[in-house]
């Protein structure tokens, strides 16, 4: 840049001394002057350019449900009354070290009728809630691949005679009892398992029943019905502790299919 404005310096009194036509080196010197800065500021605009067009990670949905009821307040007292009749004072919360997402609770029941047998009743719901994740997807996501895994362990129960499935209509989004019968030393146990999805929760129901001493088998028709009923109502108060209602005026349609379901039931 120096030697160039030393060597414009003649140029310049040669312009002084001549007419206007002779401007023409003068703006071509101090175009070479600028030139070598022009780069520079293309690099910056490319460089800025290419950083306003990097996209942002997309964002994942969040789940629909925030909290989950009490496991052992998942079922009304009339219901255990039907279901363990004789195991309201049996109940017995899972640990957990998370209820917000999980959580879990127990009752059995023996009808002892001394010579003439008794009836045995287990009956167990447990909850399970997922969030939306960057990593593992939305809520609703790992939810309905749950389900599906519950069901699948519960069809592939070590032992298990007589394994049937099928949908049960109107309880949550979607559910499944799956049934078999189990033998065991004390006697036949029938086992109803029900598996209910709603949003991004899943609800599971088992329930089995033995007639011991002598006494007969439960019904499995009877079982599966209370199950199924069962399941409903736990469903009903996982919406209700997120603001539904039974109603179905929330914003998700499991509550009012619920509903439908078990008048057709009745």
């Amino acid at each position: 840049m120096q030697r160039a404005h030393r060597a414009s310096r003649p140029v310049q009194r040669v312009v002084r001394a001549l007419t206007g036509a002779a401007v023409l080196p003068v703006v071509l010197v101090a175009a070479g002057c600028s030139s070598d800065a022009e780069p520079k500021a293309d690099a910056k605009q490319s460089a800025g350019s290419g950083g306003s067009s990097a996209k942002p990670s997309p964002s994942v949905a969040p789940a629909a449900y925030e909290e989950l009821p009490e496991a052992c307040d998942a079922l009304g007292k009339k219901t255990l009354g039907k279901l363990v009749p004789k195991g309201l004072k049996t109940e017995k919360a899972g640990r957990t070290d998370d209820a917000g997402t999980r959580g879990s609770c127990t009752w059995n029941s023996l009808d002892d009728n001394g010579v003439k047998g008794s009836q045995y009743r287990w009956l167990s719901v447990s909850l399970l809630r997922f969030d939306s994740s960057q990593v593992r997807g939305t809520g609703e996501e790992q939810a309905k691949e749950q389900y599906e895994a519950l069901i699948a362990d519960a069809k592939k129960t070590a032992d298990a005679k007589k394994v049937a499935d099928k949908p049960v209509e109107g309880v949550g989004d979607e559910a499944t009892l799956v049934t078999y019968d189990l033998k065991k030393k004390e006697g036949l146990f029938k086992q109803q398992t029900v598996v209910a999805l709603v949003e991004n929760v899943v609800v599971t129901l088992d329930y089995n029943g033995a007639g011991l001493a002598g006494e007969d088998a439960p019904s499995v028709k009877t079982l599966g019905e209370r199950a199924a009923d069962a399941a409903e109502e736990a469903v009903a108060k996982v919406a209700a502790a997120n603001g539904d209602d039974a109603s179905g005026s929330s914003a998700s349609p499991s509550a009012s299919a619920s509903a439908s379901a078990s008048a057709a039931r009745s």
